[in-house]
């Protein structure tokens, strides 16, 4: 008879596709985004962290629904059933989300992991092995090509299973060695946005760590790649609520704390945050927040660079697995394009907020064709439930809306440089293919409400 410890490991090695997407969740972009929050706005936007990690298992569970239900990848389905163009345009945002997020998290973990090592060497007083920046990129770089064009899907979902878990438990630490005023932090829950462009980005950067179009389009493919099909749907929604509702919204909740309890910065970076915390919390506090953030920032880089390929691969009609050569190389590639984004010039913490809010507006078209098909009888064979569409509609909405937010304030500042008139570019196009959608579901509604008008005539 098996004891409750062997139980908990044998489920626990049960799961994995979404703690893939937990590990894109958990990191760097992610920290940044709550140590932003927290440093400028005390405890105001905890809210909007409590909120990220309900929104992030929704968005998870219909991803989840749909994968199991179509047993296909999600270009193919919206192909299969809204045309070419629609897969295209997903497969375009995808790339583009993923791609900006690849770069400036490259960036992340090569200044993150030469600042440890500088740190940890002088520490044990063996100073003078400085390893530079641009050393840690082309490391990791090969690192991953390596490992996950050869490796594949069980590399990817071991070390995301492992390091997830470490970064819960580091962040958990450092959160007990640092005084957090919990009567305050009561006060956070109550829902507002600071006034401005940075509280409006803030709370986007927040939200698009959960519910980012990198973490919905790689479900249906991570749990293909672990055969999962309709008769595994508890397993899979156990996995979905340990991996987002539990790990990450613990994970979340413990970095804001921490930053809102004990940092007033908001022009620090994320290296700068953690090593502020040692005067100020003790070192104890600054070396697990220290390990948590490299930890984060490692398997987010690995769990992200696989999600272009996913869909290439979809659209293209290749095997999504490391015995079809194309596929090994486009994830090979995109492993080594990212070693560039280490010579991004500007501040990680304000790059990797804007990367995830660049991400978030992105996010409402997929979720939208996600719950678009899911509703569709020709593409699945049990439509959602109401109280299912209920909470796919309430996503879509809380996400447009805060993405909107966000656009509307980057749009009244004029367009003074290329990359804001490349996201308001963006957000137009997704603005105008979710108006599509919409049209669309009038459409099949109207001709739903005809049929049963002719069979009584």
């Amino acid at each position: 008879m098996a004891t409750g410890n062997s139980g908990i490991r044998s489920r626990f090695s049960e799961m994995g596709p979404t703690w893939l997407a937990g590990a894109i969740a958990v990191g760097p972009a992610t920290i940044g985004a709550l140590v932003t929050a927290g440093a400028s706005f005390d405890y105001a936007l905890l809210w909007v962290v409590v909120l990220s990690a309900v929104m992030g298992t929704t968005a998870q569970y219909l991803a989840m629904r749909l994968g199991l239900l179509t047993e296909a990848g999600i270009v193919s389905v919206v192909e299969d059933n809204l045309g070419e163009a629609w897969a295209w345009l997903l497969v375009v945002d995808t790339v583009i989300a993923a791609g900006v997020a690849q770069l400036v998290i490259m960036k992340t973990v090569a200044s993150v992991s030469a600042v440890f090592w500088t740190d940890l060497t002088t520490a044990l007083g063996v100073g003078g092995l400085g390893l530079s920046a641009p050393f840690w990129a082309v490391l990791w770089g090969v690192v991953l090509a390596v490992g996950l064009a050869v490796g594949g899907y069980r590399f990817a979902q071991l070390g995301a299973k492992i390091v997830v878990s470490l970064v819960v438990l580091l962040f958990l630490a450092s959160l007990t060695v640092v005084p957090i005023d919990f009567g305050a932090a009561v006060t956070g829950l109550v829902p507002s946005v600071p006034a401005g462009v940075g509280g409006a980005l803030t709370a986007a950067g927040i939200l698009g760590g959960a519910v980012h179009i990198a973490l919905v389009t790689m479900q249906s493919y991570t749990m293909r790649a672990r055969g999962w099909t309709d008769a595994d749907s508890d397993l899979a929604l156990l996995d979905v609520v340990a991996s987002m509702l539990v790990a990450f919204g613990v994970a979340s909740l413990a970095i804001f704390l921490v930053a809102a309890a004990v940092l007033s910065d908001p022009e620090l970076s994320v290296v700068g945050a953690t090593q502020a915390l040692g005067p100020i919390a003790g070192p104890a506090a600054k070396w697990l927040f220290f390990a948590g953030l490299l930890g984060a920032a490692v398997t987010t880089l690995g769990g992200n660079t696989p999600v272009p390929a996913y869909v290439i691969a979809d659209k293209m009609e290749w095997e999504i697995s490391t015995d079809d050569r194309r596929y090994q190389a486009t994830v090979a590639a995109f492993a080594l394009i990212s070693i560039p984004g280490v010579f991004i010039q500007g501040p990680v913490l304000g790059l990797l907020v804007q990367a995830l809010a660049v991400g978030f507006v992105g996010t409402p078209f997929v979720l939208a064709l996600v719950l678009y098909l899911l509703n569709d009888p020709t593409a699945v064979p049990r439509p959602n439930s109401l109280v299912e569409n209920v909470g796919g509609l309430l996503l879509i909405g809380i996400a447009t809306v805060v993405a909107g937010q966000w656009v509307r304030r980057v749009a009244s500042g004029g367009i003074v440089d290329p990359a804001s008139l490349a996201i308001l570019g963006f957000a137009a196009v997704l603005a105008a293919a979710m108006l599509g959608l919409l049209g669309l579901t009038a459409r099949n509604w109207l001709a739903e409400d005809s049929e049963p008008a002719m069979a009584a005539d």
